[in-house]
């Protein structure tokens, strides 16, 4: 952890999590006091598997985080699509794309936020906004401490909601949740295996898709790996109301499941940790109000389907930092010129979602035969299809830093 310097401000930032750590790093390196509340009693741990792409390395190099950020990749990985009785072709995964991301788990990364932040940062957990009211000259909120049984007003110079998709700080201040999260219709269910997949070795990576639902499992070095499952549904709620290990089978079936759905869905089942959640978009029209901004998934969340979850977190909390640098004098004014900057770098991400969908979960039958163009290797056709998506703008945007104004 480094040392504090000067005190130009005081922030208080909402979440632990991957936007809210690299936001009380930057801010700090800006000369920013920063107070950061967790709704948990503790730092929570562990993850689903991730992606790094070019515009989350580079602040992360930035914030002092990516030498811990080694990627957990296998040297020799093979992407395989399969069915259900293990039958086995090429398939298309990381190390085809032009520029092949960093292999993580979630855990990763927060880790390493974890471990540089500054020395002396105050972190309080099982701690809520509860009222956000603001003046010309800042922000008073109220925080309720549930482990303390307190609640207490303080005053602020700038509010950071980074407390992700159903975010406190957005409810406060923008509106409730039905007003800004977009649902995409469709369930994932992530943890980590305890085995490596029965039958394949352990740097091969399997995509079995059908129209509408999908199981992956991404190697990681070392040991076992990640999986997820992702299905399409026309009932959110109704997916809440069982199990869910018993929702996954049931948006797997009638059909018999096979050697490997069978295995990921009885590990599943028994995870120690499990992420099951319905998939929406945040979509607000300003990320921004006066002294309070809300960053990461809390405003724009562009899906796992995207793979810009991380590194769009990591960028905006960076570039916060750079505008409140660039705008001493007026928090508002930093504010708009970093939404100003940030929103059409984050916006083209949200509008990539189908394209990121039908290749996680192919939509129709039709969706699932042009899908296979790309993972097929066949002369000209797939070759010519990816050598098209190197060129393609959503690649570039991948990787563009977006702090280079």
């Amino acid at each position: 952890m480094t040392a504090l310097t000067r005190n130009r401000g005081r922030a208080l930032i909402v979440g632990l999590g991957i936007a809210g750590m690299a936001s009380a790093i930057r801010l700090q390196q800006a000369g920013w006091e920063t107070v950061v509340i967790e709704r948990a009693p503790a730092r929570r741990d562990g993850g689903y598997f991730i992606a790094l792409f070019g515009a989350g390395a580079a602040p992360a190099g930035r914030l002092g985080v990516l030498d811990a950020l080694r990627s957990r990749a296998h040297a020799n990985q093979v992407s395989l699509e399969i069915d259900r009785h293990a039958r086995r072709k090429p398939g298309l995964g990381f190390t085809d794309l032009p520029h092949e991301p960093r292999v993580l788990l979630r855990g990763d990364v927060e880790s390493a936020l974890h471990q540089a932040l500054p020395a002396g940062t105050e972190i309080r957990y099982s701690t809520t906004p509860t009222a956000v009211e603001q003046d010309d000259g800042g922000v008073r909120v109220t925080l309720r401490d549930a482990g303390a049984g307190t609640v207490r007003t303080e005053r602020f110079d700038l509010l950071v909601g980074a407390d992700g998709l159903r975010s406190t700080v957005r409810s406060l201040v923008f509106g409730p949740h039905s007003a800004f999260l977009r649902p995409v219709n469709h369930m994932i269910a992530a943890f980590l295996m305890k085995e490596h997949v029965h039958g394949f070795e352990p740097h091969e990576a399997i995509a079995l898709t059908e129209p509408g639902r999908s199981a992956w499992t991404f190697p990681l070095s070392g040991r076992p790996p990640s999986a997820l499952f992702s299905y399409r549904t026309t009932d959110i709620d109704r997916e809440f109301k069982l199990p869910p290990a018993d929702s996954v089978r049931r948006a797997f079936g009638p059909e018999p499941l096979g050697p490997v759905l069978g295995q990921l869905l009885d590990e599943f089942e028994h995870a120690d940790g499990l992420l099951f959640d319905s998939v929406h978009q945040s979509v607000l029209p300003h990320w921004h109000a006066r002294r309070v901004v809300v960053v990461g998934d809390a405003a724009w969340c562009p899906t796992l389907y995207t793979g810009m979850g991380a590194s769009s977190a990591l960028a905006g909390a960076d570039l916060l930092g750079t505008m409140i640098e660039r705008h001493p004098d007026s928090v508002e004014a930093a504010l708009g010129a970093w939404e100003a900057h940030l929103r059409p770098f984050i916006e083209y991400h949200q509008h990539s979602l189908p394209l990121g969908l039908n290749m996680f979960v192919p939509q129709s039958h039709t969706g699932k035969i042009l899908r296979g163009l790309l993972t097929r290797n066949l002369p000209f056709i797939g070759p010519l299809a990816l050598r098209l998506k190197t060129r393609a703008t959503e690649f570039q945007m991948k990787e563009r830093d977006i702090a280079k104004v």
